[in-house]
């Protein structure tokens, strides 16, 4: 039976990595099969068992695949998008306050008009106004209550780039079927509180939230306590997190599954010990069955009070095998119950397989299993034959005996996190490119003290009216933050590296297995050369005269990696979203990372527009970089954060790298002089000539500064590849200097359905009118345009890698 869980397991998540959703009515062939199936049995019962396998993993994908189905109906349909709708609904959940205003989802009840096709769940935001003549009062708004709201709203949609966050996926995996915000007018709170139990539950937590607030006021760890009980991550500040990843405790500081299993566990504990304390009770139901019960109803309300996030329903699923198991007296095998778990998992959630925490977390109660049965059994045969020693002179020998037995279960707890460590450590590359060398350390310390100790107290807290408990809760998480600020302070405290090869992973994960086998098993160390590929094997590079260029998919924004045989260069950095997030961490360091970039010999902030420059800072933080060309401020954050070479970028300058050649054709150095000029106009425009063709960036010119170039370089503008001027506005991209151009693509860096209407519809009327195949990020994604001895290759990101969840 587990062989079919596993293989229904593999079907469920095959299904996630497919372009298109297949035709459910091929699934009816699974009926024959199944008879089929039976009829063998009797002949060759092996082939019928590898045949019932098979079909379970088939019914694995057309299950996923039928859930999918349903998924997708409810999304909005795409005559609605930015129309003006007005809805009646529900907050369906604790509200996030930004900067600019509020975030929350919403539950629609009704709409208007009536013929509107929306879905029942959306993700809503309520802005305060971008400018001072729009801005405008929000009411307080609160989980639970029922507002009517005039709303525009659009189908989900996100970046799409390489190694980076997939947006439309975990907008799918919540069911959150369109994005939107509130327009004025229309808006008006019709019930303070809906009397559901799920709008009950958000308001508790809402309340719970409010508790902490004002308990700890001001107090830098309070957003912590905060996730830790109820689940609000968003509590918790950029700065921190990048400690717990540094660290290796991140699933430490939210709901995760070892938290939901200690409140069980200890819950479980306490009624079993009240339980047998009462033969009246014991005769009524056994102390192991009751303790099941107590255990799996603890895990659900603090599931609840969580906000019942994915993570932690997983958790909540599994708990709820083991406490069936415990109930039927049918705990024979630990992995026959954690089979039973996955399958119960991806029965209610086809979509886990697509979270990083679903394999890390089932991984590691499978490497625990692994490494601990084996060696329990051979403890086991050597605690036999001194069993008649230790039951004469016990009094004697009681508190060494204690001691060894001690001293023996922290040496389990050491081998127990180096294997998980071990074993774990080539996924933690695949999804994250990094892996906290000081993680078997900071965890030794972190999981007793956070499960244990911090949130027992923090739980405690949030239902005891006494604010001493959630002050002690939060000087421990101080003491612990500062264990943690150590840990993360030490040499090599964490390991980065480029994203590794597919086929590397698997070798990897073939020596862990190997180098984890018990004492005993001979030459062990042979797993140890299987590993060596994950770490040595380094990308591939272009040749010499070769380039490669990456226009990332950073929405209403610009930002372009280009890479020679040894040398890389950023031009732009995308917008700012907010102070806390821009293209730059999101999108920007995680691709260069993951593409094993280590540093930046060139940097070109073109202009110091936000859409450009916003996330410069932070790459110049993040990434050595040799060399700044830029025409902003001397006082712009970017230009202050540089720590190498800093150039007023100007016509003239250029470089050769590995046989290809950069040259800035604008703007000239006079034009620094004269006040009046746009800073569009000022752009740094920048032509890469390799071996087999060139490419164009022209960040935000506009058409005074095409005229300037046609005046005064028009040989120089010609390029095979050209990413448009300015967005495509209509203020720029002139008959004339798509002429001169003569580009074979060209290339439109622009957000989905942005305010400012970007592309016009005029400027693509002239670019088709010039022969020019054209690729926009917000449908493309990112653009990979490879130029080498083939030829010339342009890709969009969405077309490699297309998933079935994407907007069309």
């Amino acid at each position: 039976m587990r062989a079919c869980i596993i293989a229904f397991a593999l079907g469920a998540c095959l299904l996630q990595q497919q372009a298109r959703l297949p035709a459910l009515t091929w699934a009816w062939l699974l009926l024959p099969a199944l008879v089929s199936c039976w009829l063998l049995r009797t002949r060759n019962r092996r082939a019928a068992m590898l045949l019932f396998i098979a079909l379970f993993g088939v019914a694995g994908f057309y299950y996923a695949a039928a859930r999918a189905e349903w998924r997708l109906a409810d999304r909005l349909a795409p005559q609605w998008e930015g129309v003006d709708v007005a809805v009646t609904g529900v907050v369906a959940g604790l509200p996030q306050p930004f900067d600019g205003g509020v975030r929350f989802d919403f539950d629609i009840e009704r709409a208007e008009p009536a013929a509107a096709r929306l879905p029942r769940r959306i993700s809503l935001a309520w802005y305060k106004g971008a400018r001072r003549e729009a801005f405008r009062d929000i009411a307080a708004i609160r989980a639970g209550e029922r507002w009517r709201f005039k709303l525009r709203l659009r189908r989900p949609h996100g970046s799409a780039n390489p190694y980076g966050f997939d947006y439309e996926s975990w907008l799918l995996q919540r069911a959150i079927g369109a994005t939107g915000y509130v327009r004025a007018g229309g808006t008006a709170r019709l019930d303070e509180l809906v009397l559901r139990p799920a709008y009950l539950v958000e308001r508790g937590r809402e309340v719970l939230r409010e508790r902490y607030r004002d308990a700890l006021p001001g107090y830098p760890y309070a957003g912590i306590l905060i996730a830790l009980a109820i689940g609000d991550q968003n509590a918790i500040d950029a700065k921190q997190w990048q400690l717990f990843a540094r660290t290796g405790v991140s699933h430490l500081m939210s709901i995760s599954g070892l938290h939901v299993t200690m409140v069980a566990s200890l819950f479980a504990a306490l009624v079993h010990w009240l339980w047998r304390r009462s033969s009246r009770l014991m005769l009524a139901l056994p102390a192991r069955k009751a303790a099941a019960l107590a255990g799996f109803f603890a895990a659900l309300a603090y599931c609840l009070i969580a906000g019942f996030a994915v993570p932690a329903q997983r958790t909540l699923y599994m708990v709820g095998v083991v406490a069936l198991a415990l109930w039927l007296g049918r705990v024979n095998s630990v992995s026959q119950v954690l089979c039973a778990a996955l399958l119960l998992v991806l029965l209610l959630d086809p979509w886990a397989g697509l979270a990083p925490g679903f394999w890390l977390s089932f991984g590691a109660v499978a490497i625990i299993l692994y490494v601990a049965t084996g060696r329990l059994r051979a403890a086991q045969a050597q605690e036999q034959p001194a069993a008649d020693l230790r039951t004469r002179g016990a009094g004697l020998r009681s508190h060494a005996e204690g001691l060894r037995r001690g001293a023996a279960g922290l040496l389990q707890w050491g081998r127990i996190q180096w294997a998980i460590t071990l074993a774990l450590a080539p996924l933690l590359l695949v999804w994250f490119q990094q892996m906290s060398l000081v993680s078997p350390l900071a965890n030794a310390v972190a999981i007793p003290m956070v499960s244990l100790v911090v949130t027992p107290l923090a739980l405690a807290g949030s239902v005891l009216p006494f604010d001493f408990i959630l002050k002690l809760a939060h000087a421990l998480m101080a003491l612990q933050m500062w264990l943690l600020e150590w840990c993360a302070a030490l040499p090599a405290a964490v390991w980065q590296q480029h994203a590794p090869a597919g086929w590397t992973v698997a070798l990897a994960l073939a020596g862990c297995v190997w180098m984890l086998l018990p004492r005993g098993v001979p030459a062990r160390w042979l797993g140890l050369p299987l590993l060596l590929p994950l770490f040595a094997v380094a990308p591939a590079a272009p040749a010499p005269g070769a380039l490669w260029l990456t226009v990332l998919d950073v929405g209403q924004g610009l930002s372009v990696f280009a890479q020679t045989g040894r040398h890389a260069l950023l031009y732009d950095a995308g917008p700012a979203f907010n102070p806390q997030a821009d293209s730059g961490s999101r999108v920007i360091l995680p691709f260069l990372r993951a593409s094993g970039i280590a540093q930046l010999d060139a940097m070109v902030i073109s202009h110091d527009d936000n859409d450009h420059a916003g996330g410069a800072a932070t790459v110049l933080a993040g990434l050595p970089v040799a060399a700044l060309y830029s025409s902003v401020p001397a006082a712009h954050p970017a230009w202050l954060a540089a720590q190498g070479y800093r150039l007023p970028c100007a016509a003239g300058q250029g470089w050769s790298w590995d046989g290809v050649r950069f040259e800035l054709l604008h703007p000239d150095a006079a034009s620094y002089a004269r006040e009046r000029t746009k800073s569009n106009d000022r752009s740094c425009v920048l032509k890469i000539s390799a071996a087999h063709g060139s490419v164009l960036l022209t960040g935000d010119i506009e058409a005074r500064s095409e005229k300037e170039l046609l005046a005064r370089a028009p040989d120089a503008l010609r390029a095979e590849v050209l990413v448009t001027p300015h967005h495509s506005s209509r203020t720029s991209s002139t008959e004339a200097f798509i002429a001169a151009v003569q580009p074979q693509w060209a290339l439109l860096p622009v957000g989905y359905r942005n305010r400012f209407g970007h592309p016009r519809e005029e400027v693509l009327e002239r670019y088709r009118a010039s022969g020019a195949q054209m690729l926009r990020t917000d449908k493309a994604g990112a653009v990979l345009v490879k130029i080498d001895g083939d030829g010339i290759s342009v890709e969009p990101y969405r077309g490699l890698r297309r998933r079935y969840w994407y907007a069309d």
